[in-house]
């Protein structure tokens, strides 16, 4: 199982047990879901947590 596939797993969990019942909830996991999916992604080609952080601290300059 690829780590985009966990991810997007992991976005629609989390957006059921947050938004459970609520109004437009299956958007908001929709929403969760395709982040979980862009971050897993991400990882899979090669992204490390230090790039990111390397492009925030970028941002602030």
């Amino acid at each position: 199982m690829s780590q985009a596939f966990t991810g997007m797993a992991a976005g629609v969990a989390l957006g059921f047990a947050a938004f459970f019942g609520g109004v437009g909830a299956f958007l908001l996991v929709a929403v969760f879901g395709g982040l979980g999916w862009a971050i897993g992604a991400w990882f899979d080609g090669g992204g490390r947590v230090q790039d990111l952080r390397e492009t925030i601290e970028r941002g602030r300059r």
